[in-house]
């Protein structure tokens, strides 16, 4: 069984990250993982701690660790967990905290002594100092040396990573220390590499008391990486830094609002979004889908404007970049939607603004929106164009462009060269948008709409086909049940299906593809490729990513499509609506993918921006 996962996000691109039990089980579980502010690099700096306490009656273990060959070293008694308003641990006579300081690189680790008695707590911190993806073994380049001074100990592990500052209000001995061979229980099911050594230069020391409860360490970086610098009394920085963010927390209006902050983060210069923790950075597509939700459903509009305007200077022949890679290279433009998401992005913040008025677009958005449809209209890269027909092609062999962008041995799992049904959705509401200051669009608009009408519908199985005019060869059509047509129907501005249509559409799509908890299949179980579970190896997995996976950020269209026949008088259309009210309390509510069987068990990356966005963007409604 797949443990619950919780996030501490720093609000720079970095965060404290972890499981209910305390065992980590990927290589990107730790306590301090830092955001470079030049680049998208991300370093891994401390990876846990190993803490215990000595009492008159004994030693008591307060962390477990899994070493190979699956040996679990357990905590004298099992905690009691909770993850509001953060991570916290009750063992008892015992509990032990970890917090966030929002806008800095920086985690807190608390620690506070109960019954009256008094005790010794002695804490190790684990530390790699590597890339996040990578994994650390021993070697005899680490350094161990450190530099304490008044309460702060540095340490440097690496000449090419960050340092490391721990604040204690407790004493540190330095007693250099490989761990080896901690086993990574998601990295074996992925078919990664699952075993890491850490090293510990030392120990810190707490006398604790009734009268001196606490232990409080600190583990940040220098300044020009976002740490903070602890000053003055420990304990009292510390509580006085737990009373700041317990009252941030706060002041969200829900628990929604309080994930989706999460994903909003400062890189630089740049307002951006997050896709998804633990390993995805900004990418395209996902901030265009999540900042719907994330900030415009939160009332986050400087946020959204923000974000939005920081994409606009990349925008190269009409597409905006789909990812910014890690390290210093170039953006990549290799996707047909994320574009047309601008545009959707832009309507719906200029909706919201206006106040439901006529939407007053700001003249920077405007000349973008009009080069992305310029473009798309005369032709851009990988073969996009407007057809004679009014309905936007896209493709060539070897790139994926749409959402469904899986890739194996170079090849792209679901090509879905043509015209795919979303595409043409995306591109008739982004028409329409743009002919609200430009009537020239209008006319494209309307023959668009028109030509979708005759070419998509699919009579003999009452729902709208995936891709037409498949590998640009007129007249020829992919007829395999998909969700991409509940876009139709859902989840965009305005609808292109409705009545008699829609309503098929939706029993279809409900039947076929709905799951319980997991979101739509992206391939009915019916269909020839079917792939019902998503685990194993990268290649096997990414064969079966888009055919048969099941993805909760679907569900927000889907709501929407289903909603929709409600308010048309379709209260008994014989389509399950969906329930989006999820248990969003930063324990795996946000989870990227689910396999297409039962029990649609969770995969993939577990804090996903645009499955909460969607989620937020409908219950704002």
């Amino acid at each position: 069984m797949t443990l619950r996962e919780w996030l501490v996000a720093d609000g720079l691109g970095g965060y404290a990250m972890g499981t209910e039990d305390g065992i980590r089980t990927r290589r990107y579980h730790g306590l301090l993982l830092v955001a470079a502010r030049s680049s998208e690099r991300r370093f891994m700096l401390v990876n846990g701690v190993e803490a215990w306490v000595e009492t008159a009656h004994g030693t008591m273990r307060l962390t477990q660790q899994r070493y190979v060959p699956d040996v679990v070293e357990k905590a004298a008694h099992s905690p009691t967990f909770t993850a509001e308003p953060w991570p916290t641990w009750d063992f008892g006579r015992a509990t032990h905290e970890v917090f966030g300081v929002k806008g800095h690189s920086a985690t807190v680790l608390g620690w506070k002594l109960g019954g009256g008695a008094k005790a010794r707590l002695h804490v190790r911190p684990l530390v790699s100092g590597r890339d996040w993806h990578a994994l650390h073994r021993e070697n005899a380049d680490f350094r161990f040396d450190v530099q304490a001074a008044d309460g702060r100990v540095s340490f440097a592990p690496y000449p090419s990573v960050p340092a490391i500052s721990a604040h204690s209000n407790g004493t540190y001995r330095h007693a250099p220390q490989w761990y080896r061979q901690f086993q990574y229980d998601e990295e074996q099911a992925r078919g990664q590499d699952f075993v890491e050594d850490l090293a510990s230069p030392g120990v810190f020391t707490f006398d604790l008391s009734p009268a001196s409860p606490e232990a409080w360490l600190v583990l940040t970086t220098p300044a020009e990486m976002g740490g903070v610098d602890v000053r003055g009394d420990v304990g009292e920085w510390c509580r006085a830094a737990r009373d700041r963010e317990r009252a941030r927390l706060a002041a969200f209006a829900s628990d929604e609002e309080r994930l989706a902050d999460a994903f909003i983060v400062q890189r630089g210069n740049r307002r951006t979004i997050i896709a998804g923790y633990p390993w995805f950075t900004d990418w395209g597509r996902d901030t265009f889908i999540s900042v719907r939700g994330l900030c415009i459903g939160t009332g986050r509009l400087a946020d959204a404007e923000s974000i939005l305007a920081s994409w606009v200077p990349h925008l190269s022949q009409g597409m905006m970049p789909n990812v910014f890679p890690s390290g210093t290279g170039a953006p990549e433009y290799n996707s047909v939607d994320a574009s047309l998401w601008f545009i959707i992005a832009v309507h719906d913040l200029a909706k919201a603004v206006s106040g439901g008025a006529v939407p007053q677009v700001p003249l920077p958005f405007i000349a973008a929106c009009e080069a992305i449809l310029s473009h798309y209209s005369r032709g851009t890269r990988h073969g996009i164009r407007m057809d004679r027909d009014g309905l936007l092609a896209a493709g060539e062999p070897g790139i994926a462009l749409t959402w469904m962008d899986a890739v194996v041995d170079g090849k792209p799992v679901t090509p879905r060269i043509g015209k795919p049904v979303e595409v043409q959705a995306l591109w008739i509401n982004a028409l329409e948008f743009a002919s609200t200051w430009n009537k020239r669009w209008a006319t494209a608009a309307a023959r668009a709409r028109e030509s979708f009408a005759a070419r998509f519908w699919n009579e003999q199985r009452q729902c709208l086909y995936d891709v037409v005019d498949v590998d640009h060869v007129a007249g020829t059509a992919d007829d395999r049940l998909r969700p991409n047509q509940i876009f139709a129907c859902g989840g965009l501005p305005d609808r292109l299906v409705s009545g008699d249509r829609a309503r098929a559409i939706c029993a279809l799509v409900g039947e076929e593809l709905q799951t319980r908890g997991g979101g739509l299949r992206t391939l009915g179980p019916r269909e020839r490729g079917y792939v019902g579970r998503v685990d194993g190896p990268l290649r096997q997995r990414d064969l079966g990513y888009h055919q048969g996976t099941a993805w909760p950020w679907l569900m927000g269209a889907w709501h929407d499509a289903t909603s929709q026949l409600m308010l048309d008088g379709d209260a008994h259309a014989g389509v399950r609506v969906p329930d989006l009210v999820r248990d969003l309390n930063g324990m795996q509510p946000a989870f990227e993918i689910a396999d297409g069987d039962s029990p649609h068990m969770p995969r993939g990356c577990p804090f996903q921006a645009w499955t909460v966005g969607e989620a937020i963007r409908i219950m704002a409604r």
